[in-house]
């Protein structure tokens, strides 16, 4: 096993850390004369009320400090790897991975594929688990590293390994079970391939990963996304309508009859498929506590719910107002008519919201998250836009440069060409209440 090297980047003030005279630069080498393999055993090891701790100093010192706290009590230090390890890249070659779909052209880092099981404790990642082996399933388990997000698609392993194109993926209900016999709390995805892993697979699925109940607290059923990028690879088909009232369909029933026998809908439909069915969407009850936003689930529901709370609270000083939202087609009917009941009540504020409709990844790609500057530029240059663009935080690009979109475009660049202050909207609806009305800070 290859020695790693923990170098602390910097130190939380008032933290022990700094009281203990730790520097940027000094190195953890062991506690309890335990190496550290990443920040698991790192989390782990300092969990005590009393710890030793091996530091070379930047002078090439070494010391050991010995450090008394409360059990939990965080040391206070941020190393330069989050991981305090090398990222896991995936050994899947997916037949709906986007990653495979993305233009050439783009920067190298869009282009990793993680994997990483370290990432879905602490990120919430979703992992496939291929890579695993028992000791690492035995680690998270001793560990208690949860909630674990998992990868499912199907609990058929012949029709898993097709998928993943990975002998090694059919392992997937012996290692759920190996993590629901130790505890572990889990949620699930099944990213849903038309005439692959739909209809009787996904009533099958739902069945087998129902038997872990309560442990995997829920499972989110998503269409799978297709870009205009697709040379070469399997030949997918997208949903339509009568598709997606299928799949909502089974999905319903399956959570009547679940909720009936456990208490959990359990299974939840991504809020794509009831915009695709001409549905309404389910109410909030039926979310149990908003498990699966990351994937889509309830996002609509739970946005309009925090809006009309935030709609009644809300004043304004009775100056007029012109401001524009841009959004993606999925979401464009659901933020008009947001807009519509805010203008009602203050008829001196004008909303404009612009769909906007995805060139650069292909016109199938209808999701906010996944506009870039690029069409943004193209489709809204030369328009009225009033005095802020309202965009939504999640087109920025996460864990790097919270400036820049995913084709690299900066929110300045942006701003520049557009000669519009841009304001980046979070991910609640009373902060669109508040852009709107003005009363949040327009973003440098």
């Amino acid at each position: 096993m290859k020695k790693h090297l923990h170098v602390i980047q910097s130190i939380v003030p008032g933290s022990i850390a700094e009281e203990m005279e730790l520097q940027p630069g000094d190195t953890v080498l062991a506690i309890n004369g335990q190496d550290i393999e990443d920040v698991f055993d790192y989390h782990y090891l300092v969990n005590d009320e009393y710890i030793e701790m091996l530091i070379r100093t930047a002078d090439g010192t070494e010391e050991v400090l010995e450090i008394e706290k409360d059990y939990d009590e965080d040391i206070g230090i941020v190393f330069e790897s989050s991981l305090m390890d090398d990222y896991r890249s995936c050994s899947n070659n997916c037949i709906f991975c986007f990653i495979d779909q993305l233009p050439k052209g783009m920067r190298e880092t869009m282009y990793f594929k993680d994997d990483d099981s370290r990432l879905s404790f602490l990120q919430g990642n979703y992992i496939t688990m291929t890579n695993m082996k028992d000791e690492a399933l035995e680690r998270i388990i001793r560990y208690k590293l949860e909630p674990i997000n998992v990868s499912v698609h199907t609990t058929n392993p012949e029709l898993r390994c097709m998928m993943l194109h990975n002998r090694f993926a059919g392992k997937i209900m012996e290692q759920l079970q190996k993590l629901y016999e130790g505890g572990i709390i889990m949620n699930g995805q099944i990213v849903l391939c038309k005439n692959v892993n739909d209809g009787e697979e996904l009533e099958r699925s739902i069945r087998d990963l129902s038997g872990f109940i309560p442990n995997i607290e829920s499972v989110s059923v998503v269409p799978v996304g297709l870009s205009d990028h697709r040379e070469g690879l399997y030949p997918l088909e997208p949903f339509n309508r009568e598709d997606a009232r299928e799949v909502i369909a089974c999905i319903e029933k399956w959570q009547k009859k679940l909720y009936e026998e456990y208490g959990t809908h359990f299974i939840h439909a991504s809020d794509e498929w009831y915009l695709l069915a001409g549905y309404e969407m389910p109410e909030e009850e039926r979310y149990d506590g908003y498990l699966q936003l990351e994937n889509g689930v309830g996002m609509i529901r739970l946005l309009t719910e925090e809006f009309h709370e935030g709609l009644k609270e809300a004043v304004t000083d009775g100056k007029k107002r012109h401001v524009t939202i841009a959004t993606g087609h999925s979401a464009v009917g659901t933020i008009r008519k947001l807009a519509e009941e805010l203008c009602e009540k203050f008829p001196n504020v004008a909303v404009d919201v612009y769909e906007i409709v995805n060139h650069f990844f292909g016109e199938q790609i209808t999701v906010s998250g996944l506009m870039t500057g690029t069409d943004l530029k193209e489709q809204l240059q030369g328009k009225d836009l009033g005095e802020a663009l309202l965009l939504p935080v999640n087109i920025l690009r996460s864990g790097e440069d919270v400036q820049i979109l995913l084709d690299d475009i900066t929110i300045p660049e942006l701003e520049n060409t557009l000669q519009i202050p841009i304001s980046i909207v979070q991910s609640n609806g009373q902060d669109l209440v508040d852009k709107i009305l003005g009363r949040g800070e327009i973003d440098e």
